[in-house]
């Protein structure tokens, strides 16, 4: 999802990409060299490193608190690809190298910093999942240490949303579920939990306008967001206003909802001259519309919940 915008911009930059992935070929750029490889291998990362002036991290295993029954799902993958993906940038000398953490690392708090981190344990709603994108952190960290690569950068996303997300529930995050069981008709439209959740998102072209200036700063940690929460309520409404017949939205309160909020402070990023160009009212509208006009092309994502 990101790596397609993050693609995009880079081709209008004129650089060559290479693209590992395990979805279907038909997503990636035309222009593009596409590999379908599993990337928890280190002989598969070597490969695809080879000859690469810089590496983006962008490998993630997305789902909701629905998944979290399956643990090894969520931290084998994300501890093997991490580590092999960064050790083969570094044999192959790529210059630089970008991770892509998540806001799903913090302890719960009123407001998410760059700095607390460390300072915090690790997230009670989301164990596995921030325990991998910490160690992921720690060993760029101590690449960065031992062998003095500078160029390297790690960004914590919030939740992101956009065209060519998972809308396969019940693994997808939040925005794809709702929207799917939206445009399939629901009525009424069921909620996870109460509503009164916040949360921060943002577009996946932001996040990959942000990814990218990461890129180029080298910043060794950056939140990537919108700065400010929204509760599920708030955004179910939204989600609703775009349909031509509005369904009754339905809190059930036996689901599981996560933590009470979650909002990043961007302020760093401002600094840099990051600002999220994209609203929620007007993604939502974008990937709704998407998503009703590529059903097909929505299924074509590689889901590690759905590989048995």
């Amino acid at each position: 999802m990101i790596g397609i915008q993050l693609v995009k911009m880079l081709m209008k930059e004129g650089v060559s990409v290479r693209i590992a992935s395990l979805d279907d070929p038909s997503r990636a750029h035309p222009e593009s060299e596409f590999i379908k490889t599993d990337l928890t291998l280190l002989e598969n990362c070597r490969a695809v490193c080879r000859g690469m002036d810089y590496v983006f991290n962008l490998l993630g295993v997305k789902g909701s608190p629905a998944v979290q029954g399956n643990p090894a799902n969520l931290i084998s993958p994300m501890l093997q690809f991490n580590t092999n993906l960064l050790r083969a940038a570094y044999e192959a000398e790529a210059d630089g190298y970008l991770l892509t953490s998540s806001y799903g690392a913090y302890y719960p708090a009123e407001v998410l910093r760059e700095d607390d981190l460390w300072s915090t344990p690790s997230p009670p709603n989301d164990l596995y999942a921030g325990h991998a994108k910490r160690t992921a952190e720690l060993e760029l960290e101590a690449y960065r240490i031992q062998y003095n690569w500078e160029n390297t950068a790690t960004v914590r996303p919030a939740n992101v949303y956009g065209p060519f997300d998972n809308f396969d529930s019940p693994n997808a995050m939040v925005v794809p579920s709702l929207i799917k069981r939206a445009v399939s008709g629901d009525n009424p439209l069921v909620v996870y939990g109460d509503g009164s959740q916040i949360r921060d998102f943002i577009h996946a072209r932001d996040a990959a306008a942000g990814i990218l200036l990461a890129a180029k700063k080298s910043v060794h940690c950056l939140n990537l967001g919108s700065g400010s929460g929204v509760s599920i309520k708030e955004l179910a409404g939204l989600i609703v206003s775009n349909l031509p017949r509005k369904p009754d939205i339905k809190f059930d309160l036996s689901k599981p909802s996560g933590d009470r909020k979650r909002v990043l402070d961007i302020s760093r990023a401002k600094a840099l001259g990051f600002e999220p160009k994209i609203t929620l009212a007007e993604g939502l509208k974008e990937t709704m519309e998407w998503y009703v006009e590529n059903r097909d092309k929505a299924r074509d994502r590689y889901d590690i919940f759905n590989t048995n």
